[in-house]
């Protein structure tokens, strides 16, 4: 009795297990090979994600070997055994048996088959969905890329750099610019409401960066090698590369808002602060605020009012505020009262003395001018209101940028003041001595 029902259950099990064989038409699909033969395949698949003890796909599995008999040649027919592989079957979000899909020109995409369950109707569904592949591709269209794919109101996904096993390590770990990088499967939900913010990001982080900090995304149900190496086990999963670093967990907000902020930051922390720009010459004006999207104007006193110390005392506070505000990457500049006269003229600047700030939108050619004190303090709330979109504003006189004149920049020094002081002593105590030779005065105590 027990040799009988021991080879009862070795009988069932086996037929339960033999719903397709190496002799039939249907290819058997496995995650070891599924990446292979179906997603990197240029064929139009139909597969059956099944489970052998259900008797719906018992029922299927005859009608499905004929339909794979007729295909042959023409249309891949495959069947996963999803019970025994539920890795695939979850991938694809299988939660009844027998799920047939569609895998066409876009694999990552796969459509579920809505067709009835003869080899009679599978063939005419296949012929169907292959008849509506060849005429995409003869007018041009394609599956295009998995990740543009998943677009679905959120815009462009043109500055989402496409990441795969073969240009991984090329892009993100040997560039010199930090990445972060999204691991999505097509069809997980949750991938697709991020995937309007990650492109919208993308795009600004981009522009605020000049392209120093990138947002990319990896496919993990293809390119499964990265995500074996960087133990991706759900989706969407985000990491952090900064060179020389290990991959960081990205642990922010999924918003467009929370990943700007989340890029500006690790921007802030690894690039130095934007240099300040002596205007000399129409160059030094014109390169700076066109590559920026502010641009911050100082016009500090002639040398011969603060000297060297006075003016190295105003530098450094703007220093100190570029600092602040690198990860605007605004453009930062200045001038010596007088060097300049059209740009003063053109910002209205001189009514307040000396130092004056402006801050200047050169793509609208509006200008804000610091009404506050030429302080750390002072500029940090006037650029602070800017940067919310509060602070009075203004048009650029004549509504173009002024005219640059050449001037020699700095050397460091005190400027002439010493030689001319020296020159008005020397004078004065020249035409006291004569004074004297001439019986004008006898006082030659100043020159005592």
């Amino acid at each position: 009795s027990a040799v009988f029902h021991g080879l009862l259950g070795c009988s069932l099990l086996l037929s339960a297990q033999a719903l397709y064989s190496s002799s039939d038409d249907v290819i058997e699909l496995t995650p070891s090979n599924f990446n292979k033969e179906v997603l990197q395949s240029d064929s139009l698949w139909l597969v059956e994600f099944y489970a052998p003890w259900c008797g719906h796909c018992k029922s299927l599995t005859p009608e499905w070997k004929k339909a794979a008999t007729a295909l042959k040649g023409v249309v891949k027919v495959g069947a996963v055994d999803a019970d025994q592989h539920k890795s695939l079957g979850g991938q694809y979000g299988i939660k009844g048996f027998p799920t047939i899909k569609l895998f066409g020109a876009n694999k990552n995409k796969p459509e579920d088959y809505q067709g009835g369950r003869t080899s009679q109707a599978i063939v005419d569904g296949a012929l169907n969905a292959l008849k509506s592949l060849v005429k995409d591709r003869l007018s041009g269209k394609s599956g295009g890329s998995s990740y543009s794919k998943q677009v679905s109101g959120g815009g462009s996904t043109q500055d989402v750099v496409e990441l795969t096993d073969d240009n991984f390590d090329k892009l993100v770990l040997g560039g010199d610019d930090i990445w972060m990088v999204e691991f999505f499967a097509p069809w997980c939900g949750h991938c697709k409401s991020l995937e309007p913010e990650w492109a919208a990001a993308a795009s600004s982080v981009k522009e605020q960066t000049k392209g120093r900090v990138k947002l990319g995304a990896v496919d993990a149900t293809v390119h499964q090698v990265l995500a074996s190496r960087y133990g991706i086990r759900g989706f969407p999963t985000i990491k952090i590369f900064r060179k020389g670093d290990d991959a960081e967990d990205y642990q922010g907000g999924r918003s467009r808002g929370d990943i700007i902020n989340t890029a500006l930051d690790l921007f802030s922390d690894n690039a130095p602060a934007p240099e300040l720009i002596e205007i000399v010459n129409e160059e030094a004006l014109k390169k700076t605020c066109e590559d920026s999207q502010l641009c911050v104007i100082a016009v500090l006193p002639h040398i011969l009012d603060t000297g060297a110390s006075g003016r190295n005392s105003y530098l450094d506070v703007m220093r100190n505020m570029a600092e602040k505000y690198k990860k605007k990457m605004w453009g930062w500049l200045w001038t010596e009262a007088g060097a300049q006269m059209e740009l003063e003229s053109a910002l209205g600047i001189g009514g307040f003395g000396y130092p004056a700030m402006a801050a200047i939108n050169t793509r609208k050619m509006k200008f804000a001018l610091l009404r506050g004190s030429f302080s750390e303090a002072g500029i940090h709330e006037f650029l602070r209101e800017l940067s919310v979109g509060r602070g009075s504003t203004a048009t650029l006189g004549g509504g173009n940028m002024p005219k640059i004149h050449p001037a020699e920049p700095w050397d460091g020094k005190d400027g002439q003041v010493d030689i001319l002081v020296k020159t008005l002593q020397y004078s004065a105590a020249l035409n006291l001595v004569l004074n004297v030779i001439r019986g004008y005065t006898t006082d030659l105590d100043v020159l005592l």
